[in-house]
């Protein structure tokens, strides 16, 4: 059924804010282009207004943490329909795309709207970005299709759905509506399908059962691979979109972990289920068990507790190591599956291909 999105003021009382469609596309391209992250934390402009081979123009061109590329179309004066039918064409043109072609269209993109920027190539701007040495050696390996308005209708929804669950296409459709209050105004946002489970299908490679093996990805400005090599754990946090992944780990469950831009550091078991960071217990200094919160001198500990944002918070899961090493002795190779997720359970052939050569690599024999 068609989503709806209501929000009602409740102090002094219970008032419902009258909803509405922006005032004219432009401005929510504006809005997504100044800040991408209202839409999802985990992606970078790359383009706007970005020239097909054969003629119209994608609205937006994204690329996310681990250099799949994200195209995102405004509805417009189109039928939800027409959009998803031009969504698709753009796909087929976007799918082809190389690094050379990423590369100028961050060029162009930055000469055009972003002007401040001067000289700043796309593998710096990736690498600032997503606070990462280098751009990973295969981009677009794969590509995901979002359709934003501000309404779709029940057979728009049926087909989206029917397209993701029987032929693996990563579409999604993201909702914007505009909220006013007086002179206020609010800006709402709702997607029709789990962007973390979208991220996860996107893969255009051959796809089967999933193998049983988890995928972590590890990595921040707040985290240190040193510290979860030794106090055993995996974490995320910083927003819903990088913690609720964790909820996935159960005691038992074998997880693989990767620092993107670096490689795969590690593998080990699960041992306790997801906590919030000061709650996770570890041996102190003399002994005793305390929160990590209290060992001076960790990066972790400086992280967001869940007392102070619930939703910002950091969140740990414990693991005990079978072997890790330094990122310095990351182990990366050509065709290895990548995410962006904190943690998944990938179906694509080039993650059983991963942990087929890592289990060799890393010296496991089951």
């Amino acid at each position: 059924m068609p989503l709806e999105l209501g929000v009602w003021r409740i102090d002094g009382g219970l008032t419902s804010l009258t909803a509405t469609g922006l005032d004219q596309e432009a401005r929510l391209e504006d809005l997504l282009d100044r800040d991408i992250t209202i839409a999802n934390p985990g992606w970078m402009v790359i383009g706007r207004q970005v020239v097909t081979s054969f003629g119209p123009r994608i609205d937006l061109l994204a690329i996310d943490g681990v250099g799949d590329l994200v195209l995102l179309e405004l509805k417009r004066d189109q039928t939800p329909r027409e959009v998803i039918a031009q969504v698709l064409e753009y796909g087929s043109w976007v799918v082809k795309l190389r690094a050379e072609d990423i590369a100028q269209i961050y060029r162009r993109y930055a000469e055009s709207y972003h002007p401040e920027r001067g000289q700043e190539s796309f593998d710096q701007a990736f690498c600032k970005r997503f606070s990462v040495a280098e751009v990973p050696e295969d981009l677009n390996q794969a590509h995901e299709l979002v359709v934003v308005a501000s309404q779709f209708d029940a057979a728009s929804e049926r087909i989206v759905q029917y397209l993701a669950d029987e032929h693996e296409v990563g579409i999604n459709a993201i909702f914007f509506r505009v909220f006013k209050d007086g002179d206020r105004e609010y800006l709402a946002r709702v997607w029709l399908r789990d962007p973390s489970e979208v991220d996860i299908e996107k893969s255009t490679a051959p796809k089967g059962d999933w193998n049983g093996e988890f995928y972590a990805s590890y990595k921040g400005t707040d985290r240190d691979w040193e510290e979860a090599r030794k106090y055993g754990f995996i974490g995320g946090g910083g927003g819903r979109f990088y913690s609720q992944t964790l909820s996935m780990l159960n005691p038992g469950d074998r997880v693989w972990v990767n620092v993107p831009g670096t490689g795969f550091v590690g593998v080990g078991r699960v041992v306790e289920r997801v906590v919030p960071v000061e709650q996770f217990m570890v041996t102190g200094p003399s002994g005793q068990s305390i929160p990590i919160t209290e060992i001076p001198g960790l990066m972790v500990a400086r992280t967001t507790k869940s007392t102070e944002d619930a939703e910002k918070a950091e969140y740990l899961v414990r693991v005990k190591w079978d072997t890790t090493v330094p990122e310095s002795q990351a182990i990366k190779e050509r065709g290895f599956f990548g995410n962006q997720n904190t943690i998944a359970k990938p179906k694509a052939d080039n993650w059983r291909h991963t942990v087929e050569r890592l289990k060799s690599r890393f010296g496991i024999a089951d």
